[in-house]
């Protein structure tokens, strides 16, 4: 039969019950009445001597069940609060206890899913983190190591667990390289042995709180492979272009050598000058391309001085022309002068030559909280999405006689700074170049 055709509510149960009682007792009253007349207090007595303990009886009858239903509740609960979800009730009645036993079951299921996917989900973190070839550890602050991989077991101590020891422990017994990658603090690169047998890592650190305490996450890289395929590509393009430049040059000198020497042989030496200009603006072209490579491969670490801004955009200002937008700082900052000199020649030159009007051609300078924002903007072609993904790249040039070191060597000064640049297509056309640079 269907349960919501013979539903029996807690009120009704209950109404019934008391219902019952009362006619019972008034009917008990009634027969005592007849029988014992004139002897209402006999009747009295015998009447509650009669009901209450018949009451008491169903009472206690129908509460126990409830009273064992709360207890299973209030275990299950418990039960919930310390994970176990593999519990459900039962409730043979169709009332309103039965409905709180469907919706506390129901609740139950759905903690036992999201219980067994969160297993499952953690047994997909642990088995991606442990097979990582990144080495990775987790230390408290100022305390032990609470969590290691494998790949950082076989780093630091050959596979052996980790978990326990002091992380200044292990850096005793391991490489002097990685002792002083961590030593000077935050992310970066370092070269273990030497040779064929060099080994390069990446380092990085980041820092939060657990529990209420601190604790650090090292991240160690094996770099080597992907270095040195990265390295075998760069020397290839390096080549490839150099050479194309080189053969670009070397074959109209060539042509023009011989040709002058067949003209000095006629006699007809009237069109010399103009051979021999000719061949000194090739070798000027030649040189200015090979000086680019060396500018870029030479880039030393830059040396920090108090910049005036106001002095640095007039020297700027006479080697390419530009309009100013706002004013410049008037607090100095502590950056190499020549080297971001070097850089925005460059990115204006490249904003002249994207087809911008030279007035369009704009150069900001403001200071943002610690750093300084220096943009370099103009209203020409712009780029599209695969040129703005390899603009940075060093030897990338959409450019018939571009040399793609430009943007790249503007890129190596920012980061050599601890700043960074980026590119982005202007509202209305052009380019926006921003370099963002420490302040002190």
């Amino acid at each position: 039969m269907n349960r919501k055709a013979v539903r029996l509510s807690l009120t009704t149960r209950w109404s019934a019950l008391v219902g019952t009682l009362l006619a019972l007792g008034v009917i008990l009253a009634l027969v005592l009445d007849a029988l014992l007349p004139g002897r209402p207090a006999l009747v009295l007595a015998i009447c509650l001597a009669c009901v209450v303990p018949i009451a008491i009886i169903t009472i206690r009858a129908q509460i126990q069940p409830i009273l064992s239903l709360f207890r299973a509740l209030e275990g299950t609960v418990a039960s919930y609060r310390d994970g176990d979800f593999a519990f459900s009730l039962h409730w043979p009645q169709n009332d309103e206890l039965a409905d709180l036993i469907d919706a506390h079951n129901a609740l139950g299921a759905v903690l036992r899913e999201q219980r067994l996917g969160l297993v499952q989900r953690e047994l997909l973190l642990d088995t991606m983190v442990q097979n990582t070839p990144v080495a990775m550890l987790l230390v408290q602050d100022a305390g032990p190591i609470v969590f290691a991989n494998l790949a950082a077991r076989q780093l630091f101590d050959a596979g052996r667990k980790l978990e326990g020891h002091l992380l200044p422990e292990l850096l005793d017994r391991s490489t002097p390289a990685l002792r002083d990658a961590l030593a000077r603090g935050g992310d970066g690169l370092f070269t273990v042995n030497a040779g064929e047998d060099e080994d390069v890592f990446h380092l990085a650190r980041r820092s939060f709180t657990l529990n209420g305490r601190k604790h650090e996450l090292l991240l160690l890289r094996q770099l080597t492979s992907e270095l040195r395929r990265q390295e075998v590509q760069t020397w290839k393009k390096v080549i490839r272009v150099i050479s194309h430049e080189l053969n670009n040059s070397l074959a109209p000198l060539a042509s023009l050598a011989h040709s002058g020497a067949e003209l000095v042989r006629r006699g007809q030496v009237e069109r010399l000058p103009q051979i021999l200009e000719t061949i000194g603006e090739r070798t000027r072209h030649l040189e200015t391309f090979i000086l680019g490579y060396a500018r870029f491969a030479k880039l030393p670490t830059p040396r920090l001085a108090p910049l005036d801004w106001q002095a640095f955009v007039v020297r700027l200002s006479s080697h390419v022309t530009f309009a100013m937008a706002g004013e410049v700082p008037a607090e100095p900052a502590q950056i190499d002068a020549a080297q971001l000199e070097q850089a925005l020649i460059n990115l204006l030159k490249n904003a002249h030559e994207s087809g911008s009007a030279p007035d369009d051609v704009t150069l900001s300078v403001r200071r943002v909280q610690d750093h300084v924002r220096i943009d370099v903007l103009d209203r020409g072609t712009g780029m599209n999405d695969a040129v703005l993904t390899n603009a940075l790249v060093p030897f990338y040039s959409t450019k018939r006689a571009g040399t793609g070191l430009g943007l790249a060597l503007a890129r190596e000064i920012a980061e050599a700074h601890g700043g960074r640049i980026t590119l982005a297509n202007r509202d209305g056309g052009g380019l926006a170049v921003t370099l963002f640079l420490p302040s002190t």
